[in-house]
């Protein structure tokens, strides 16, 4: 670790070969005097509240050199003559360059042996508005934004608490991304946050170049073959103080507008923050609902594709589901290709321009529907039941476990084709194993509060409890 020595000119030197002073435009160094003695700024254009930084030097400008004849060392200097509250003098090369790429203003003194910082940056940043995939009726429209000091100023907003811990860690050996972590410091797993912490300081990479995805891998590597999300993610702050306060933890990644909460679940997925702005009554209702829709959304294709299968020991009330009119390409690549062809014009959706999203709507309707039925590529209720299908994966706002639930169904379905009655089991038992032996961060299982079965846990799941008797 390089630090800085009582040589004014060799400091210089050291900041300016760092920097690269000279080759980019945006580095913005300030030559002046204080007191008598030389000194350096250096900056990056567009990070610096400029009035702020006005004022300090008009302020500096004034200082005598009989002021700072009693000035010893850097930190005497910041705690008296610097005004600006996030000040603090750095001994490290390193800290204090990465303090002015990270938009701090960085100062060399003469006669001082430590670089000066002072923290009066300012980021680029949208409104916090509503967060497009996490939208409710009624209740806070705030969202989170790139910014990561502004999402945790949303999150103290929402808790006033001294124990509300916020711990800030820089990773990436040259990206230096800054996370923070978030948790109430009473009732957090202690276990569980020493695991974290850990992980987060043992993290051995260049960058985070895909933000939380990659921090996410680097938490916890292996499983890639596994599509089941070991986290859940927010946007909202309401939603992440609601979470701290039931004993998990919000990790934040400065760039993202997305705060990722640990442990996680596959019972988790039940609950969303729309249940907690309607009253305990309906909450539970949708909260069923979704739950119900879940379920059918993985198994209701193969049963059904079973059914036709099976057609001539059927009970006659589930005869209506039989498939009355011709077809010459078998049903089971039909649902095959209507699943690729859903998942085509899922991908499109995201490429297609605000201004034609209609136009792709219909024409997506077109695919789809009538003329697909009437070219006899497809069965009326081959579409009818996937349209279901398709619809029922945006009742949880999850994204990664609808393509989960998607890649399995599609893995059942195949096994159906091929061995019928037992290839559906097989599936569902490879399935349920899969979600079995799936592990998150912190020791607990998956499958957590049924394994270890925890009933108190499990009923705040079931079903949308009133405020009172949940934190009682």
């Amino acid at each position: 670790m390089t630090e800085f020595t009582d040589s004014y000119n060799d400091n210089l030197h050291l900041v300016n070969t760092t920097l690269r002073v000279g080759e980019s435009f945006d580095i913005i160094i300030k030559r002046l005097k204080i007191g008598g003695r030389k000194a350096t700024l250096y900056g990056i254009d567009g990070f610096i509240k400029d009035e702020m930084l006005e004022k300090e030097l008009e302020y500096l400008s004034k200082l005598t050199e009989e002021q700072l004849s009693n000035i010893s060392d850097a930190d005497e200097f910041c705690d008296t003559y610097i005004t600006y509250i996030e000040t603090s003098a750095e001994e490290s090369l390193e800290k204090f360059i990465t303090f002015i790429l990270s938009g701090a203003i960085g100062m060399i003194v003469e006669g001082f042996t430590k670089g000066v910082i002072i923290d009066c940056r300012t980021y680029p940043a949208r409104t916090v508005q509503e967060p497009e995939s996490d939208k409710v009726l009624r209740g806070s429209h705030e969202g989170f934004v790139e910014t990561v000091i502004f999402n945790t100023a949303l999150i103290r907003r929402k808790i006033r608490n001294t124990n509300l811990m916020l711990k800030v860690f820089q990773v990436g050996t040259e990206s230096k991304t800054d996370v923070v972590v978030c948790y109430l410091d009473d009732v957090v797993d202690k276990k569980q946050l020493d695991i974290l912490i850990k992980k987060l300081g043992s993290i051995k990479v260049k960058n985070l170049a895909m933000s939380q995805e990659s921090l996410k891998e680097c938490l916890m590597p292996g499983q890639h073959w596994n599509p089941f999300p070991k986290v859940r993610y927010t946007e909202r702050p309401d939603a992440a103080a609601a979470c701290i306060y039931d004993g998990n933890i919000i990790i934040l990644t400065d760039g993202s507008p997305s705060a990722m909460i640990i442990p996680t679940g596959i019972f988790d997925f039940i609950q969303d923050i729309n249940d907690y702005y309607f009253p305990p009554f309906i909450g539970t209702f949708i909260r069923i609902i979704r739950t119900m829709v879940f379920t059918l959304s993985l198994l209701f294709i193969p049963i059904w594709y079973l059914i036709t299968e099976y057609h001539e020991t059927l009970p006659d009330f589930l005869k209506f589901m039989l498939i009355e009119e011709p077809y010459t390409v078998p049903l089971i690549t039909q649902l095959l290709i209507v699943e690729f062809v859903i998942d085509t014009l899922r991908l499109a959706s995201l490429n297609t321009p605000s201004a034609l999203s209609s136009s792709f709507s219909v024409v997506g309707a077109l695919v789809l529907g009538e003329f697909a039925v009437r070219s006899g590529w497809f069965v009326s209720e081959v579409v009818l039941f996937m349209a279901f299908v398709a619809i029922s994966n945006f009742t949880q706002p999850s994204f990664e476990l609808g393509y989960a639930i998607k890649i399995s169904r599609t893995l059942i379905l195949i096994l159906c084709g091929l061995f019928k009655i037992w290839g559906f089991i097989a599936g569902l038992v490879m399935v349920c194993l899969v979600i079995a032996f799936t592990k998150t961060l912190g020791g607990y299982t998956y499958l957590y509060p049924v394994i270890p079965f925890n009933w108190k846990a499990l009923k705040s799941l079931l079903y949308r409890q009133p405020l009172k008797s949940k934190y009682e």
